[in-house]
Parts: C-alpha cells; structure tokens; sequence
C-alpha cells in the first residue's frame, strides 16, 4: 500500500465528489479509517454522498467490496466437515419481506449450512434483525464461537455483523440509513458482498426488489443493481444469481417486526402461506439448492422444499436456531405467549367498497415508522409490537366487511395518524388490478 501519510480522508472525499476514480490504496486508505474511527461519522457520511452522487467505476466498487470484507476476519468453513454447501439469500429491502426466517431453515432441512449476517431496517424497509430482536431473549449479536456453533450443530443462523465481521461496513451501515445515501448500487454492492464474503459463501442469491415500495424503484434500476452484485460477486470467485421480484404491494400480509415473526412461524407451521410471499421464498430457495449442487432442477427443488415444509423438518430448525441463540425453546408451539402485543388495534376499513387497485408500499412502510416500528435516527428505539396485519393484496375486494388491514399501534393517536396514512396509499377503485407475477427476471454471470 502507498504511504498512508499521503492520504488525508477530505482529499479523497474532494475527488469523489469531483468524479474522480479513486485508486485501491486511497479506498484502502479511507475504509482503514472507517473502521478504526479516524475517519470521523461526518468525513463517512460526506464520502457515502459524494458516491451517491458521483457514483463509481466497477473497479472502484470492486476494490471498494474487497477492502470493507477485509476490514474483519474472513470466514473459513473448509474444516468445519459441514457435509453441505455454505449458502446464504440476500434482500435488497422491502416491506413486509420475512423471506429470511423461513429460507434459512428450509435450506438447512435441505442440507445447506446457513451462516446468515443480516442487518436492521433501512429507511421505510424493515430489516431482519429488527424483525429477530421481536423475539425474546434471541441475541442477534452473539460471539463468533457462537455463531459457528449454531451453524454447524442446527444448520443455520441469523445474526448480525459481530465484531469481527466487515466491521467498516457495519459502521457506513448505521451511517447510510440516516444520511440519505441509501440508494446507491454502488454502495450497496460493497455493503452486502463484504458481509457475504466474509461469512466464507459457496453460493449467494439476490431478492433485487423492484417497485414503488423498493429501493431501486424502476425496473431499469433494479437490474443494474443485480447486474453489479452479479458481477463483482463473480470477480470475487463468489457464484451469485439475482431474481428480479415485484415490490409494488406489502409481501405477505404483515408488516412489523413481531407480526412478521407470527407470520413466518404461521408460514413454517402450515398454519397460513401467503401465495405470493411462498413464491418467492421457494423461487429463492430453488435457486440456492441449484447454485449448491443440492439438485439439477427447479422440480426436484420444489419437492424437497415442500417436504421440508410438510415433514416439519424447517419449522424444527427454526426453533432450534431460536433456542441456540438465546431464544425460547417453545416459540413454534405457543408464539402468543412470547412475542409482544401492541395494546391498540384498530381496523382501517375503506372509504368505499371496491377492489385494491393501487398501493403505495413505501408510504405504507413509512406508516410503520411512524406507529415506531422503524428508526428516524440511528440510534432510534423500535417498538416491535407495532405494525400492519390482514394487509389486502393488489385485486383484493375490500367494503364495510373487508378492512383494508388492522392497525398495531401504542397509542389512539398513532393509530389513528396510521389509519390516515393507509387510506391515503391504497387506491381503491371498481375494478381489480391486473395481476403482476412477483418473480420478473432472472440474472446470472
């Protein structure tokens, strides 16, 4: 590496932000700072918009990936005698999206290990870990020891970065969200390959969310993205392939981190599967079973994805891995007993009667951070008791017996500041919206 004393941290920023293309020893350099905090919060938060803004070369953003997965230790599971493919499935963010807390242990029923690194919410999508801390007891932030353990004697584990894990990206992350600099392709490559990377991957696949309640937003967006993890994914000797799915309604019929949690026990148990959230997590998980040579086609997939389900054998895991990191042992048998409840709930029933033809998931989103279930501020307290269930779908028929949803709120005041806000982002008119498929493209090397 060049001489470090070369580098100062606002030089670099200064070119950024006037287009240059940054060498790997100046983002060696500036990445270096960020995880040793000599670059300070503002010096990260300025370089994270000059990005946003300027963008950057592949190169850049490949060497950006590499320094920030090996800012931390570097995962080796090639002597942990595992007997199956490391695999792991990543979100670019959505409302709604639970896909993880049922993947990972549906995988593992299939014989993958899944050393799952997730992060919390950002901006008006929910985040995993948020949706996990829900649960009591369950530490998303174990030691490393932990972790390993949990992978190899379940078969799967959701935590958070630890420590030692891509620490420069666990501190741009906290960074990003409160800054409006979440929407980079650029940024957002390097934050979640370095935490795949170092959690020592045989195969990843992306959720690339598209839609009004995405990150991405347009289509067009939605594949470049895919297109750069793809392929910076790939340039880092990781096989990677990306599904292009419809973010422009709420996936499932939850939002809000202790009601997703009901509805992926709901979901492993068979006690209720929402068709569309069921497609995309079997359409994520027969990608992964391919991708790690657990089978040839999306048929054989399938079947083994639905006898995980209909053995039991996933909804076991998933209790397993709750129970393993801290959690309940009888969570899958008595959910209500342990996730909290939110002491107003309210009915949002609509203005007339009709069909749903039109929802604007983000200011849904939105909506839940404002009943508290979402962060303002980095270090903003979640109330995970609050949120949206029964959400109607695109086409659903709503009237004075169909609600819109129902309403989890602290207070009357919140609920009612809620039920405003829903009413104003789902359109309801006298004909169904057409039905749009939620799996819309495939993206490989």
């Amino acid at each position: 590496m060049a001489n470090e004393q070369a580098f100062f941290p606002q030089e670099i920023i200064r070119r950024k932000r006037d287009g240059a293309v940054l060498s790997d020893d100046e983002i060696a350099f500036l990445v270096g700072g960020i995880t040793d905090d000599s670059v300070t919060e503002g010096q990260a938060a300025a370089f994270a918009m000059a990005v946003f803004f300027q963008g950057m070369e592949p190169a850049e953003c490949a060497s950006l990936t590499k320094a920030m997965t090996h800012s931390g230790t570097v995962l080796d599971w090639s002597g942990a005698d595992l007997g199956g493919p490391v695999l792991d499935k990543h979100s670019t963010g959505g409302v709604g999206d639970k896909v993880s807390l049922m993947l990972a242990p549906i995988l593992a029923a299939c014989g993958a290990y899944v050393p799952m690194i997730s992060g919390r919410g950002l901006g008006h999508t929910g985040g995993t870990l948020d949706k996990l801390d829900a649960v009591p007891g369950y530490d998303t932030s174990p030691g490393q020891d932990t972790f390993v353990r949990t992978v190899k004697d379940v078969g799967c584990a959701i935590i958070g970065q630890t420590a030692d894990l891509a620490p420069a990206d666990r501190r741009l992350y906290a960074i990003r969200d409160v800054t409006a600099t979440v929407e980079s392709i650029p940024l957002i490559t390097a934050s979640i390959l370095s935490k795949k990377l170092a959690a020592g991957l045989d195969g990843l696949v992306m959720d690339v969310k598209f839609g009004n309640g995405s990150f991405a937003g347009s289509r067009d967006n939605a594949v470049a993205l895919a297109r750069s993890i793809v392929d910076v994914a790939g340039g880092a000797g990781l096989p990677c392939s990306a599904l292009l799915t419809d973010m422009n309604q709420i996936l499932g019929h939850t939002a809000g981190n202790a009601l997703e949690v009901r509805e992926a026990i709901d979901y492993l148990t068979g006690e209720h599967r929402d068709p569309r959230l069921h497609k995309v997590t079997v359409a994520l998980c027969a990608e992964l079973l391919r991708l790690g040579g657990l089978t040839a086609s999306d048929e054989a997939a399938a079947a083994q994805i639905e006898d995980a389900l209909q053995t039991g054998v996933a909804a076991e895991i998933f209790g397993r891995m709750v129970h393993a990191l801290g959690g309940p042992t009888d969570l899958m048998d008595d959910p209500g007993r342990h996730l909290p409840n939110a002491p107003v709930v309210r009915t949002v029933l609509p203005p007339e009667a009709g069909y749903v033809a039109e929802m604007d998931t983000r200011a849904l989103g939105v909506a839940v951070m404002g009943l508290g279930g979402g962060r303002r501020a980095a270090g903003d307290t979640i109330d995970y008791r609050v949120g949206l269930s029964r959400m109607v779908s695109l086409g659903n028929a709503v009237s004075a017996d169909q609600p819109v949803c129902t309403v989890h709120a602290r207070n009357d005041d919140e609920a009612e500041q809620a039920v405003e806000a829903i009413l104003s982002a789902v359109s309801v008119g006298p004909d169904a919206a057409a039905d749009m498929p939620v799996i819309q493209d495939r993206i490989a090397a």
